[in-house]
């Protein structure tokens, strides 16, 4: 489409509303205002992003994305990330002009309010058309990694079936990204990954206004973007004004044609068409005020002194439903003929692109995995059974595969050169990767897993949030749980992180303690909605069928508690001893020697206090006696957390510091989880109850 030229960044005529030939200027006038009108509303946000770059978001939503606003899920549709989520009102005026139902222009006048879908920036669950949740920056450009590679892989798995049928997977990954995404770290661990993998579905328009909100970016910021991208093996481009529409159309179209990532140097200006704060940081963060609104309307030759305007003309020059509707029932219809022609593979694949769960009868292939052996050994078990039923499944370790078991046996690598495989390498990049997982549990089709060792939850931890904050399936395989990893020391020895990790609301945390219980760990990640992270061992632990003579219940994982041993006679017990993971084996050695003194124990394996705590009374009851207060806790992390369950007359066994460098047994013994010592403590307990 031609247009008549925009203004230059540093100069702006007023416009005539009523010449044609200009309506491509004043739609994107029309972003910029209904922007400035609700941050001004609103008394709050980010004014100066929206005004530099609202001739991307038109060109994007009005020429560029394959997308269906009345159908904001369609499979099929190209995405569109904001990653510079601070710009939210950007993304709100554009879906509005598109045509989505929501927001409407009372969304757009309710922006940053209590119970508003337009909030201060980009939630996923709270609006459609908003493909994720974004606002630390680096996040949205990792998250557009992983959505690339689940593109990849599903237009590998369709080809596979039928030449054809790639093309129900042929979207786009399209993004704004700022300054400060390319910053942060996480967008540095993506952009090499996504070079590595020769992702060219990405497009990113860089937003190059170089300013941040202490100033002008070279304050911190003086390398030399391009060259850096060229360097990961990027497709690096650069427009030199932002309101120039014929370079942004013809620099899109190469980044399209190249089989790389593509990276777009848009020179911008942020607040642009502000008199008093366009090119500064003034505009980035706080309303313009009302003055400097109207002297914006006026600078751009904007004739609407009233806020929230939109003229008849571009609102219908916006409207893409026809074209959206149109390119959704075509693709309806390539999937309704791919799956007639193609039998059960098709359907499968079918279910998964619609989003319509898991296989029927999945759960029989579950394995119950048995013996004394690491729970990290038992989770491959799982995974690699797993595998031939569930064929969403998909992902990799950061470096740490046999470490972590998480290997599928004959699955391929997906690599530039393989689409078909279904082995992730993320290399040493834990934080892109979780962020990447993100992306690809968003994309649809896929049921993704990570892994590291656990204290490098900390390395990912703001993806994992955001996961929550999504509601994300992602399994975060997450082993090496305790001191009990050994030689390498308090470096690599969690100890806070169980703890962190279950106060983060939304995120499950399973601690196994057998193969059985790891069984049911991963039926219960791949069932919820949420995130999982499942905390595996380095070392052996009992199978607790073995050790009791009765099996793992189906349900225990799922209620967060069991009773894994009572008194031999039925009595009430004097004590109960609560383990998760490798210190359930503890307590039941404790156990022993407590039965051999006429003490009657009951021993409970809680792989999730989350799920305990939120049980009904009767769960709790069965599980915890209130007429039993002697109660102790025996964890390898810290007590936090623990207080609530054991009441103010138990005790914790846990640990008050870091670990250190020594064999496991040395240093289970030297910190307090030893039988001995857990019986001692136990005996205290009681003394006290009594």
């Amino acid at each position: 489409m031609s247009s008549a030229p925009v203004p230059s960044s540093t100069d702006v005529p007023p416009a005539t509303p009523a010449d044609p030939a200009d309506l491509p200027r004043r739609a994107i006038d029309t972003i910029r205002t209904l922007a400035v009108d609700g941050v001004q509303a609103a008394n709050s946000g980010h004014p100066g992003m929206p005004l530099g770059c609202a001739p991307m978001a038109y060109l994007l939503y009005r020429e560029v994305l394959r997308h269906d606003p009345a159908r904001p899920d369609w499979p099929g549709r190209d995405r569109f990330v904001l990653s510079a989520g601070h710009g939210s009102m950007l993304l709100y005026a554009a879906l509005h002009l598109a045509g989505y139902d929501r927001p409407t222009l009372d969304d757009l006048r309710a922006f940053r309010q209590l119970g508003s879908v337009t909030a201060g920036h980009p939630e996923h669950d709270l609006l459609a058309g908003v493909e994720t949740t974004t606002g630390p920056l680096g996040q949205g450009f990792a998250t557009g990694v992983g959505m690339a590679i689940a593109a990849e892989r599903m237009a590998a798995e369709l080809g596979a079936v039928d030449p054809d049928a790639a093309a129900l997977a042929a979207q786009h990954v399209y993004a704004i990204v700022s300054d400060g995404d390319l910053m942060e770290g996480v967008a540095s661990e993506a952009a090499s990954l996504a070079g590595h993998l020769r992702l060219g579905r990405l497009v990113y328009l860089y937003d190059d206004n170089r300013i941040t909100i202490d100033g002008a970016t070279d304050l911190a910021f003086s390398e030399d973007v391009l060259a850096r991208f060229d360097a990961y093996g990027w497709h690096t481009q650069r427009v030199a004004d932002g309101n120039d529409l014929d370079a942004l159309r013809a620099a899109i179209d190469a980044a399209r044609a190249d089989d790389r990532p593509s990276l777009v140097a848009v020179r911008t200006t942020i607040g642009y068409g502000s008199p008093a704060k366009a090119g500064t940081s003034a505009s980035h963060g706080a309303p313009l005020g009302d003055e400097e609104v109207a002297a914006t309307k006026t600078a751009l030759g904007w004739p609407h002194p009233e806020p929230f305007t939109v003229p008849d003309d571009v609102r219908a020059h916006l409207d893409v439903r026809a074209d959206g509707a149109a390119r959704s029932a075509d693709w309806d219809a390539r999937l309704a003929a791919f799956r007639d022609a193609h039998g059960p593979a098709a359907a499968d694949l079918a279910r998964r692109l619609t989003g319509a769960g898991l296989p029927d009868g999945w759960r029989a292939a579950l394995p119950t995995p048995a013996g004394a052996k690491a729970t990290r050994v038992h989770s491959g078990t799982v995974l690699n059974a797993l595998a031939p039923v569930l064929p969403e499944l998909l992902g990799g370790s950061a470096d740490l595969a046999a470490s972590n078991n998480t290997d599928l046996a004959g699955g391929g690598d997906f690599s530039a050169r393989d689409r078909l495989g279904r082995n992730l390498r993320f290399g040493i990049r834990e934080h892109a990767m979780a962020a990447a997982a993100n992306g690809i549990a968003l994309h649809g089709g896929f049921l993704p897993y990570v892994a590291t060792f656990m204290v490098f939850t900390d390395y990912l931890r703001p993806s994992l949030r955001l996961a929550a904050l999504m509601g994300q399936r992602v399994v975060y395989v997450m082993t090496h749980d305790s001191i009990g990893l050994g030689e390498d020391g308090p470096t690599h020895q969690p100890v806070e992180h169980l703890a962190a990790l279950r106060a983060m609301p939304g995120v499950e945390v399973v601690r196994p303690a057998d193969g059985a219980e790891t069984a049911l760990a991963w039926r219960l990640a791949a069932e919820r909605s949420g995130p999982t992270v499942i905390a595996l061992t380095r070392q052996g632990v009992p199978d607790l069928a073995e050790a009791t003579g009765a099996p793992v219940p189906d349900d225990a994982v799922e209620r967060g508690a069991w009773v894994v041993r009572d008194p031999a006679d039925g009595a009430t017990p004097e004590v109960v001893l609560i383990g998760t993971g490798s210190e359930v084996g503890v307590c039941l050695a404790a156990a022993d020697q407590l039965a051999r003194d006429g003490v009657d124990v009951r021993v409970v394996s809680m792989p999730s206090p989350t799920r305990f705590r939120a049980a009904d009374a009767a769960t709790r009851e069965a599980v915890l006696p209130a007429a039993v207060r002697a109660r102790v806790a025996v964890e390898a992390g810290v007590a936090q957390g623990w207080e609530g369950i054991v009441g103010e007359r138990g005790e914790v066994v846990a640990m008050t510091g870091f670990g250190a460098s020594a064999p496991a047994g040395e240093l289970f013994a030297h910190f307090g989880f030893s039988p001995g010592n857990v019986v001692r403590v136990a005996r205290r307990v009681m003394d006290r109850a009594r």
